[in-house]
């Protein structure tokens, strides 16, 4: 007997309804009009099933802390890592663990079951990566956190932090970081992004660097960092997140820039809830969007995920870590309303973002992990325009969420006049 069957499924690939076979935690069979019984049957009658959300780029650490020790009225980067260096001293493994343990509630319940988290190894204490380490591990049966070693303060230009980023990595952390365009000078980000890389390259590890999350077209690190991923034979294994100057730089320098990225098989991680917040803070008007070329990006082959990046935290006060929410405003800023587009934008959360981060076994297909969301709509499309119900979330064949479907009841008039319908 099987362990579950979700029945009558569409796939975002598949036109007609089907059903999903799972045993001992895998996928074994999709196909129509399955026979066969099963412990637990869901009736995803016609709705969507998707592979789980997975978020490419959050900090985790940070999240649910606005308003600690103060807001940050500017609404500006600099301001952000101001407000965090000023909270950084109070914090414990335990307050850390609580919220981060919140936010993974949060995002089961919104689908969400792959999470790329960097956390700040600037305090040489590493608090921070000790609760996330102990959350990894104890969220492990639910969804997958992987962490990246982020020098908030930079590698460079924060005293300690070379050394603090290898203890880090000593620690179990998964992913080299960096914060080039916070470094002292050009200079030293394009060093910083060569020692981080090296570090990467000896060890075997993937890199994720916040890269260029500036307004100046100027900055151009995601160049040293395509570079260093040939020099090094990192192609596969890097991601530049935000690249926000690239928004701003000349176009003739893009032509060049975009095919150099594709060529090392560069990951881009754009965060439209952040960048279109933080970027253009210092324009009148016109005022610059900040996200990066998404689509421009997305023509040239380059694999683009986007990520929530932060919930109420010093850099942004509003989020639920919902990706269907990421997805919506990422569709809008970058202007992706063809039909394809909006395919490639629910791509964006889903499947992209699982390459960036390499997960495996992620997928429909057999043989993939019994990871899936059933929700309360038709097809992708529908999805990010509603935003819809997460009727089921499954992993490894498991439920492990549930949220009632919604059916709005709206009535007009009064007493025998009265009609009532449903939405």
């Amino acid at each position: 007997m099987l362990d579950l069957i979700v029945r009558n499924a569409r796939t975002p690939r598949d036109k007609q309804p089907t059903d999903i076979a799972v045993l001992d935690g895998k996928i074994v069979a999709v196909e129509q009009n399955m026979d066969g019984e099963a412990q637990t049957e869901i009736d995803a009658a016609g709705h969507l099933v998707t592979a789980p959300f997975v978020d490419s780029h959050f900090h985790m650490d940070s999240a649910l802390t606005y308003g600690q020790p103060r807001v940050n009225d500017s609404g500006t980067l600099l301001e952000g890592i101001a407000l965090w260096g000023e909270l950084k001293p109070t914090l414990t493994v335990d307050e850390i663990k609580a919220r981060a343990l919140r936010m993974c509630r949060w995002s089961i319940a919104r689908g969400t079951l792959a999470i790329r988290s960097h956390v700040d190894v600037s305090d040489e204490r590493l608090l921070a990566v000790q609760a996330l380490i102990d959350v990894r591990e104890e969220m492990k049966p639910w969804l997958d956190l992987q962490l990246v070693a982020f020098p908030q303060d930079g590698f460079l230009r924060s005293p300690g932090a070379r050394e603090n980023l290898i203890h880090a990595l000593d620690m179990g952390v998964d992913v080299v970081g960096g914060i080039p365009h916070f470094e002292r000078t050009m200079a030293d980000g394009a060093e910083s992004v060569r020692q981080l890389c090296e570090i990467a390259a000896e060890r075997g590890l993937m890199v994720d660097m916040h890269c260029d999350e500036s307004d100046d077209p100027l900055s151009r690190h995601i160049e040293t960092l395509t570079y260093e991923t040939q020099r090094l034979k990192l192609n596969g294994r890097v991601t530049g997140s935000h690249l926000t100057s690239m928004h701003s730089m000349d176009n003739y320098y893009v032509s060049k820039l975009i095919p150099l990225m594709a060529e090392a098989n560069i990951h881009a991680i754009a965060n439209p809830f952040i960048n279109i917040t933080i970027q253009g803070r210092h324009d009148t008007y016109p005022k610059r969007r900040g996200m990066t070329r998404v689509k421009e990006l997305m023509a040239a082959g380059i694999n683009v995920a986007m990520g929530h990046d932060c919930v109420m935290d010093p850099w942004y006060s509003l989020g639920s870590h919902d990706m269907l929410d990421v997805a919506h405003m990422g569709l809008h800023v970058g202007q992706m309303t063809g039909v394809d587009e909006m395919h490639a934008v629910f791509d964006a959360v889903t499947n992209n973002a699982a390459r960036a981060i390499g997960l495996d076994g992620y997928g429909l297909d057999l043989g993939c992990n019994a990871d899936m969301v059933v929700l309360q709509c038709q097809d992708p499309i529908e999805a990010l325009r509603l935003k819809p119900a997460r009727l089921f979330v499954i992993r490894r064949g498991s439920v492990i969420s549930t949220t009632p479907a919604a059916h709005p009841v709206v009535s007009l008039g009064s007493g025998d006049e009265t009609v009532t319908f449903s939405l």
